[in-house]
């Protein structure tokens, strides 16, 4: 078996953390690997297979002589240094929403459209995970009933924020413990002029992550409200579903929660299909479906 040099670019992050736990448990053949971050993050390390493999400083060169560079980065980091992967002969495969829509880029969830990635350029995106956790018991459905309309709301963990989302909802878990009466007597609204203040020298830059506390609240949007009144994450749901699915005239709408849990989204979805489907057909068709 043919075994791949790798990068990962965000190791230290969430996102690169357990990509690292993935590739372990499913025996990768990773003939080396590369863990790439900030320069704060730089002389870490981290562990894989058991060894600890030291965190180098991300830099144009980083890609050298490296087959497959996984990117669990914002946007910027993506927007900067895939094209220097690709250019480097290296496949990115990025996590990030940057790429996502740019029609030679295939957008790819292995359960439902591996075969898109025959065409790529040396580019393959990866959805956002709400709309994967959506797809994959959608589009079982799909592919037999052709579905033309999805309503879905999504709970959505603070892992999905990042290491400094899980950070800011187990410091203000911490503060409300604290001071539990001051807590009861006000709720959350305890804790919003910190969060509207942002980082102080006592006082975590974890703390500015989401728009209000998270610790014991709901938060009814995730990422900023655009025109139409849908969130930039619910806008995601619609226009991925389409390209995943090629139904370019499938309509979702989505409402997009932030909930104070660390780990899991969840989506509840309700489904209009071109042909009658019966509760017993679903059960029976997810009951088979790879992925569930």
């Amino acid at each position: 078996m043919k075994s791949y040099h790798i990068a990962i670019v965000g190791a230290t992050g969430a996102a690169g953390t357990e990509l690292l736990r993935v590739l372990e448990r499913r025996n990768f053949p990773v003939a080396n690997l590369r863990a790439l971050a900030s320069a704060r993050s730089a002389g870490k390390s981290v562990r894989f297979r058991g060894e600890p493999v030291p965190v180098e400083k991300l830099a144009d060169r980083s890609f050298d002589k490296i087959d497959i560079a996984f990117f669990c980065t914002d946007g910027d980091v993506s927007k900067k240094y895939v094209p220097i992967a690709c250019q480097a002969e290296a496949i990115a495969i990025d996590k990030s929403s940057v790429f996502r829509m740019q029609p030679h880029v295939p957008l790819v969830i292995p359960e439902i459209n591996a075969d898109d990635v025959r065409s790529h350029r040396g580019l393959i995106a990866n959805p956002n995970c709400t709309t994967t956790v959506m797809l994959m018991a959608l589009y079982p459905l799909h592919r037999i009933f052709h579905v033309r309309r999805v309503f879905a709301a999504s709970y959505q963990a603070v892992s999905g924020s990042g290491t400094r989302g899980v950070e800011a909802l187990t410091r203000q878990i911490k503060d409300a413990a604290a001071d539990p009466e001051s807590f009861e007597q006000s709720g959350s609204s305890a804790f919003a002029p910190r969060l509207r203040g942002g980082a102080t020298a006592d006082k975590s830059p974890s703390d500015t992550v989401f728009p209000h506390p998270i610790a014991f609240n709901l938060l009814p949007h995730v990422d900023s409200f655009l025109d139409s009144g849908y969130t930039k994450e619910e806008v995601k749901m619609q226009d991925e579903a389409r390209k995943i699915m090629h139904s370019p005239a499938l309509r979702v709408s989505a409402t997009c929660v932030r909930v104070p849990v660390y780990r899991a989204h969840s989506v509840a979805v309700s489904a209009e299909f071109q042909r009658p489907l019966s509760v017993e057909q679903a059960r029976e068709i997810l009951s088979k479906a790879p992925g569930l």
